[in-house]
């Protein structure tokens, strides 16, 4: 169904993205929206988010000129880290009480 949602990668959009693609959206594209969400993630911010529009759609707002399919794709979308391994740290854990090589070596020769 999230292909036929009206916002290109929908459940890879952060918050503060969907605020602003929704504008365009016509009151039955944000139904759409709304119903999908509650159907699968059923974020309560997101849910705010898209009432919040629904009710200003009602008071007589117009959407927004542009069209959703012309929006950039979502950078971070899911599919892994594009930090290599090798760019990590070691995996090691610290001391509980200090850093090796500079606890005191209290009852130690």
């Amino acid at each position: 169904m999230a292909e036929q949602l009206p916002l290109t990668d929908y459940d890879q959009l952060p918050l503060g993205d969907l605020k602003h693609r929704i504008r365009s959206l016509t009151e039955e594209e944000l139904e759409r929206v709304r119903d999908h969400e509650r159907e699968h993630g059923n974020r309560a911010p997101v849910l705010q988010v898209i009432t919040a529009r629904l009710e200003e759609l009602a008071g007589g707002a117009e959407p927004a000129p542009g069209d959703q399919r012309n929006a950039p794709p979502v950078s971070g979308a899911a599919g892994g880290s594009p930090v290599s391994p090798a760019h990590s740290p070691d995996g090691n854990t610290p001391l509980r009480h200090g850093v090796y090589q500079q606890t005191p070596a209290r009852g130690r020769d």
